[in-house]
């Protein structure tokens, strides 16, 4: 320890000639080259006192150093990049909150994070999402703002890039282009969960076979999802209300006490597009639902204080990117339609 110190004191020393040497050359008392040659001797001596203060790790062990701890064995956070635990962030939507109560209407778009053990052709560990957040509006305004979001996104493609949307359909998807157009030019359909739940029970007793059980409380999967926007409505449907316990703790609880204002967009050839639901203003039952979800209202008070000093009815939806670009291309395989695909197991 000693010579550690005698290092990090050697360093330092060299730190104050290399200042006193810059000052002199500004009054021409040094030359570059003096200043030059004690940098190069400072680097040199913070490298030598950073290789004693980490010496390096015996063969074969790992070269990177150990999670420093309390005498507890808990983490020390205080020697952290943050000096606190920080984490990726799986959605923009609760710091957009804050925007969309000041400013009305807002939008993010940029990399999310999850950490689902998903390997399904349309999952990705990370991946872009466009989150609008919407005051002044329910959970009826949030599905038509996402039904006019996609028809919009379409209509675009449709003008700006027919020409790549032809080839593709003409060399991957002979459907892809028909599909477009079909969404793009349709009203979407609705339905709540209750009533896509009895829809799938009716086509499982006249012999549809699902791989997954159906049964009121399920998250719906692809497969369901796939069923209603390709069988029974053939263009997108909106699927709304659906139950609290499979939803997030800030959508906003109805007053059956057993669904939330939660809606999903669910389109032909992908399934979900787009998540969305209304915001829970009354900071009552949210801190009911988060202490039912586990959570500590304690960890969330910038968030709560956006309930507690007054709100507004509002909502949002977040759209993965990707899934838009699959839509549209009719790949088959997320991973096609991003640069640099990551999933479980593989960070490129």
């Amino acid at each position: 320890e000693a010579d550690v110190a005698a290092a990090a004191a050697a360093a330092a020393e060299q730190g104050a000639v290399v200042k006193a040497l810059k000052e002199e050359k500004k009054t021409g008392e040094a030359t570059k080259e003096q200043v030059d040659e004690a940098v190069k001797t400072l680097l040199e001596l913070k490298a030598t006192a950073e290789a004693m203060a980490s010496p390096a790790a015996p063969a074969g062990a790992s070269a990177s150093r150990e999670v420093p701890r309390n005498k507890d064995g808990s983490v020390d956070y205080s020697q952290d990049f943050f000096s606190k635990p920080s984490y990726l962030t799986v959605s923009g939507q609760l710091n957009a909150e804050i925007f969309a109560c000041a400013m009305r209407d807002v939008y993010t778009f940029g990399p999310t994070f999850r950490a689902e053990n998903s390997n399904t052709t349309r999952h990705l560990a990370e991946f872009w999402m466009i989150e609008p957040e919407l005051a002044f509006a329910d959970l009826k305004d949030d599905m038509q703002c996402a039904e006019d979001y996609v028809r919009h996104c379409l209509n675009h493609v449709l003008k700006s890039n027919r020409a790549d949307l032809e080839f593709l359909s003409k060399m991957y998807d002979k459907e892809s282009l028909a599909r477009i157009e079909n969404v793009a030019q349709n009203a979407f359909g609705r339905v709540s969960y209750t009533e896509a739940i009895e829809i799938l029970q009716k086509a499982v007793a006249e012999g549809v076979k699902f791989v997954y059980p159906v049964e009121w409380g399920i998250d719906l999967a692809t497969e369901h999802e796939r069923y209603l926007a390709e069988q029974v409505y053939k263009k997108p449907v909106i699927v709304y209300n659906y139950p609290k316990d499979i939803k997030a703790f800030y959508m906003r609880l109805n007053d059956d006490d057993k669904t939330v204002a939660a809606m999903d967009v669910l389109v032909p050839g992908v399934g979900e597009l787009i998540g969305g639901s209304q915001r829970e203003e009354r900071i009552d039952v949210m801190e009911r639902r988060m202490t039912e979800s586990g959570l500590d209202p304690k960890e969330y008070e910038w968030y709560m204080d956006l309930r507690r000093y007054g709100s507004v009815v509002h909502s949002g939806f977040g759209l993965g990117f990707e899934r838009l670009i699959l839509f549209c291309t009719g790949m088959d395989n997320i991973r096609d339609v991003i640069p640099y695909p990551r999933w479980p197991g593989n960070c490129t």
